[in-house]
């Protein structure tokens, strides 16, 4: 249910604040994933836009936005990493 708010917001609101409705640890992964350097307020377009990346979404100029399913496809990627982060933080290990 979230994540679909999310989705609906991304398109109507895309400046809003990505930590309203993603964990830290999945924006963290989702710039982690796509190599992509995370600014310092990462707004909720941008993050399901990376997010839909990691599911097959390819960004292209006339693309328009991406779909429910590309955003699940990289939601699952990116759930995998936030815990692995979360994992490796709570073992107590000092790379993280």
């Amino acid at each position: 249910m979230a994540r679909g708010l999310s989705d609906a917001h991304g398109r109507t609101c895309p400046d809003l604040d990505a930590h309203l409705f993603f964990d830290p640890d999945e924006i963290r992964s989702a710039y982690l994933l796509t190599q992509v350097r995370r600014p310092a307020q990462p707004k909720l377009n941008e993050v399901l836009r990376l997010i839909a990346r990691l599911g097959g979404f390819l960004a292209r100029k006339g693309d328009g936005e991406p779909g429910a399913k590309t955003i699940w496809l990289g939601l699952r990627d990116v759930h995998i990493a936030a815990k692995t982060l979360r994992l490796l933080r709570d073992d107590g290990g000092s790379c993280v």
